[in-house]
């Protein structure tokens, strides 16, 4: 008997869908069956690979409807929510494409009489893309969007928790009228995801999850030298200046935190404060945590929903524990919220304070609706908090002066600087991290450069 995928929905705990995973003859037809399709792609248009991409944004808004209860009972997002992460797709879809043209455009440099020289962007050929469940539309779409427009073919393999996300991938795919093979979604376990990396038939493995994995990922692609984006963990912080505008660092702040149960990797997981504003944001911070409303994700006043698994639950417990014993205060009373409960994986948001960085909770990713907040006496203070952290994806400061912003923001070890926001990914720049964070971009221009390979045309004109 074959192996299976389940997904076992975090609404109630049960089998919400079963599928086979794919067997090793079926893997291989994959395989040939995309590298066929891209030599044939890669000789297309850029219009025409406009116009179908574009086809795939609007067929994959005209699932909303399914979508939207579908991701609720794959991984818990709300439904009131469910939309957002489409109209997010469309963003990011959109904007990489509308950019492509000037992104793979050849670079000229200065005119030499008698000679043409220009440098091509070719694509790489077969990418194969490793999406996560947590934010599963959003994630696999800043890679197999531009991956497609810079003339490759794309394997997708979708989390096992949200492997019916890359069923409508393939959906939207088909229904544009995508050659045969261009893009597949490929359900395999852990081992058959390295028997594609191992096997020469991929050229960019673009891999969103944990440092483990991101680690395993990287020696695998190292022995076929091919190339590796990796988007690994966070622990995001924010600086809230003394003179910053308080009521809106609060309200950004408390859903930075908590948004998506806090499964996010830019999520904000820690908080420096001027210590002269310190008590009124944790008191202000305290009181909007209690508006959250945590229970079933398919109930429309719910705006938190379970997170991913009950052990994931566990876990953010394990760590608040632990930081109580430390000598940490947790401010909200769990109990509260109705729908929380020891063993499940309905989890109440929670702020914890009185904390430091001896502590696991400052440290480490946690990945749930948890945040601490410390009291600093100064910018410098606030920097080399930030910075003693192993990860670096994005940080925000919340101050009411840019020059301020900028000059902190230059000595922050990390991907993306916000000033007075927080958690969002403009597609117009490039989305990074550093240290264990991983290496490489999505987005922007930049994110084409992965994907493509420079090939120099140095053409010496006859006589």
């Amino acid at each position: 008997m074959s192996k299976q995928a389940q997904i076992i929905s975090p609404v109630d705990g049960s089998v919400y869908a079963t599928r086979d995973y794919l067997g090793n003859r079926e893997l291989y037809a994959a395989l040939e069956r995309a590298a066929l399709a891209q030599r044939a792609w890669r000789a297309s248009s850029m219009a025409d690979r406009a116009a179908l991409c574009l086809r795939v944004v609007d067929a994959m808004l005209a699932m909303e409807a399914a979508i939207v209860p579908e991701l609720a009972w794959q991984m818990g997002r709300p439904i009131r929510y469910g939309a957002g992460e489409l109209r997010g797709f469309a963003e990011r879809a959109r904007h990489m494409i509308a950019i492509a043209p000037q992104a793979l455009a050849d670079l000229v440099p200065e005119a030499r009489a008698g000679f043409t020289r220009y440098i091509r962007r070719e694509p790489v050929g077969v990418v194969f893309v490793i999406a996560p469940w947590n934010y599963p539309y959003l994630t696999a779409v800043n890679a197999v969007i531009p991956a497609l427009m810079a003339g490759n073919a794309v394997l997708l393999k979708h989390a096992s928790q949200t492997f019916l996300v890359g069923d409508r991938f393939q959906q939207a795919l088909d229904q544009a009228g995508a050659p045969a093979g261009l893009f597949q979604h490929v359900l395999v376990d852990h081992a058959s995801a390295a028997e594609i990396i191992r096997s020469g038939r991929v050229h960019q493995v673009n891999f969103t999850g944990s440092v483990a994995g991101g680690r395993a990922i990287a020696q695998l692609a190292a022995e076929r030298f091919l190339g590796a984006g990796l988007e690994l963990g966070g622990k995001d912080p924010a600086y809230v200046c003394a003179d910053a505008d308080l009521e809106d660092a609060v309200a950004n702040l408390v859903d930075g935190s908590y948004f998506n149960s806090g499964q996010s990797c830019c999520g904000i997981e820690r908080i420096y404060v001027d210590q002269r504003i310190h008590d009124e944001f944790v008191e202000r911070f305290q009181a909007m945590a209690y508006d959250y409303v945590l229970g079933s994700p398919l109930d429309s006043a719910t705006t938190l929903g379970p997170m991913v698994t009950a052990k994931a639950a566990a876990h953010v417990r394990n760590e608040v524990r632990r930081a109580l014993a430390q000598g940490a205060r947790a401010l909200i009373d769990a109990t509260r919220f109705a729908a929380d409960a020891v063993g499940s994986s309905y989890l109440a948001p929670q702020l914890v304070v009185d904390v430091n960085h001896s502590m696991s909770l400052m440290r480490e990713e946690n990945f749930g609706p948890v945040v601490g907040v410390m009291a600093v006496a100064s910018d410098e203070e606030a920097i080399a908090l930030m910075n003693d952290s192993d990860y670096g994806l994005t940080a925000s400061i919340w101050t009411r002066d840019l020059d301020r912003a900028q000059r902190i923001g230059d000595q922050i070890e990390t991907g993306t600087v916000f000033m007075n926001r927080c958690d969002y990914l403009d597609p117009a720049l490039a989305w990074t991290g550093v240290k264990e964070t991983g290496r490489g971009a999505t987005l922007s221009s930049v994110g084409y450069e992965h994907l493509t390979r420079p090939k120099s045309f140095h053409l010496k004109h006859a006589g």
